[in-house]
């Protein structure tokens, strides 16, 4: 039987440990499609309702397994639409491959409809990708697939996403005797002389004093968890974590002393006060991570070990693999067997805001009770805005469970489609259910809400908490903080949200909360099901969220 490009394609994602390509089909990637029904390999195609959530379920997918993501587009507006979702790959590192299919090449340039070829004054779609991509490649002929999927694949591991435009008629096209494809292994880039210069000043610290380590979100993309556990007990180090990488420490350890930077608790300023030096692993220290924290990591020692160098002064040690080199590091520091601390969690303080007088839920209080119900191994995905701060600052992490909020761009509606993508690798079936649980605005839900239709048809265990405020409200709190609060263009119209879902999809399980009592019998219910679940929770859109740069305005007004 002739074996075609599309053929060879799925053969090839199958051999890399993939399972599941996320995308939204058309006429020039249903090739791809034809061929995932035919295969003889446990690759399932998902057909997701928009091409950004096809983006994001990739991600979501790469970010919490680590391995390779997989997307797959049509041309047009299908190509178009995977451009903010490979963005935030991009700014993420997240290694996603997205598979974009063309008009065939005797129409490029001819008038071929949804021509993105550059030809003839079409938008060169090469190009555009280029620049939120590894690596962008045009296949022009079948005998090119191998090597470019091979560089595609290398370019992503490297971290972040690569992409194949792919015309309709080379995707037809007869591949022949091809040899399978072989990928390459990953490899190793370390710095040998900076992990020296490391080593040093971590020996020199632990004789005069305490360590304390922020930990980044290539911990959990290397997954380096368990090194960096082990080599925390060594150094006998507190440590704290960047917003996006809450899941790379146990939040119950009693080293742990929260979050890094806008969203971050007083416990890690306290840390680094009496620390000698500051050990960052797996982050830059984007503003994100660092607000609050410039002045006390500038009167200090500040280590870093990680893939991309950081924003502040420090000494730096490259690494792209930190659960190897992290393990190197710890057998250094480690003096007979290393003992888990004695001690229990300590509470962690929360930021101080204003009493909000409005109606609905405060912040606080639903996410404390949304974490005293969730069961170990739970996954949580939070979205943007006033609601990610909210999440990002209050919320335990269950032992054993995956935490993602997208911050390399911040779209709103990422969580939906990326707690979708994870899910699928993630859940354990009806035996053993393992929750993925989202929580987001209505904002971010009229963005990109109803890919929890892809989650009742794939009768996913993915639990949608809607914070509903009728506002993007982290809008209007900057409405309100830096314009007077003279008008608002972020009030929405009220909505029932769990209702109007409830009335949608008859089978899901749909609830309206407005107190804590109700949203704790709700969500009981929820993990307790084996499918999906949605719950509108009624907030107040005047809240201010505990988010250290609206704080800090708030405290210099009259």
């Amino acid at each position: 039987m002739p074996s075609r490009v599309v053929d060879y394609l799925v053969r090839a994602v199958s051999t890399l440990g993939v399972r599941h390509i996320f995308g939204v089909d058309g006429a020039n990637i249903e090739d791809l499609y034809d061929a995932l029904f035919d295969a003889p390999y446990a690759v399932a195609g998902i057909v997701a309702k928009h091409e950004f959530s096809a983006a994001t379920m990739a991600d979501g997918y790469a970010r919490s397994t680590g391995r390779l993501g997989v997307v797959a587009a049509t041309s047009g507006g299908g190509a178009m639409n995977l451009v903010a979702g490979l963005a935030e790959s991009f700014a993420s590192r997240v290694p996603v491959l997205a598979l974009v299919g063309q008009p065939p090449t005797a129409l490029e340039g001819n008038g071929a409809f949804q021509d993105s070829s550059g030809l003839a004054g079409t938008i060169d779609a090469a190009r555009m990708f280029g620049e939120i991509t590894q690596y962008c490649a045009r296949v022009e002929t079948a005998a090119d697939l191998p090597d470019k999927l091979s560089r595609a694949v290398d370019a992503a591991r490297r971290g972040g996403p690569a992409v194949l435009l792919l015309p309709k008629d080379v995707q037809q096209s007869d591949i022949g005797d091809t040899p399978p494809f072989r990928p390459t292994p990953p490899t190793h880039r370390r710095d040998e002389s900076g992990l020296a210069r490391v080593r040093g000043a971590l020996t020199a610290a632990r004789k005069v004093g305490k360590i304390v380590i922020i930990a980044g979100d290539q911990i959990a993309r290397d997954d380096a968890r368990t090194e960096l556990a082990r080599l925390a007990r060594a150094l006998d180090a507190s440590v704290g974590v960047a917003p996006d990488a809450k899941d790379t420490y146990d939040n119950a350890d009693p080293a742990f002393c929260g979050v890094a930077g806008s969203m971050g608790h007083p416990e890690l300023s306290a840390a680094l006060r009496s620390a000698t030096l500051c050990l960052i692993i797996g982050t830059p220290m984007p503003i994100t991570a660092r607000t609050g924290l410039d002045e006390l990591l500038a009167d200090r020692t500040v280590a870093h070990i990680g893939v991309a160098a950081p924003y502040l002064s420090a000494i730096h040690a490259t690494s792209t693999d930190l659960a190897r080199d992290l393990a190197e590091l710890t057998d250094e520091f480690t003096d007979g067997i290393e003992e888990s601390h004695p001690y229990p969690p300590h509470a962690l303080t929360p930021l101080r805001v204003p009493e909000s007088t409005g109606p609905g839920l405060r912040y606080r209080e639903l996410v404390e009770t949304i974490e005293a119900l969730l069961p170990e191994g739970t996954d949580v995905f939070a979205d943007a805005g006033n609601t990610g701060a909210a999440v990002v600052h209050h919320l335990r992490v269950p032992r054993g469970g995956r935490f993602v909020v997208a911050l390399g761009m911040g779209g709103m509606g990422y969580a939906f489609g990326a707690a979708i993508g994870s899910a699928f690798a993630r859940h354990r079936g009806p035996s053993g259910t393992r929750h993925t649980v989202v929580v987001a605005g209505d904002g971010a839900f009229y963005m990109h809400g109803m890919e929890l239709h892809t989650a009742i048809e794939h009768q996913l265990p993915v639990i949608f908490i809607v914070l509903n405020n009728n506002a993007h409200a982290m809008c209007v709190t900057r409405e309100q903080l830096y314009y007077q609060d003279r008008y608002s263009f972020n009030r929405f119209r009220p909505t029932h949200l769990g209702a109007g879902i409830d009335a949608m999809f008859p089978e899901l399980s749909a609830y309206s909360v407005r107190t804590t009592a109700d949203l704790a019998i709700a969500l009981g219910r929820c993990v307790e099901s084996e499918g999906p679940a949605f719950i509108s929770i009624d907030v107040d859109p005047d809240e201010v969220p505990p988010f250290i740069p609206f704080l800090a305005t708030l405290e210099k007004k009259p």
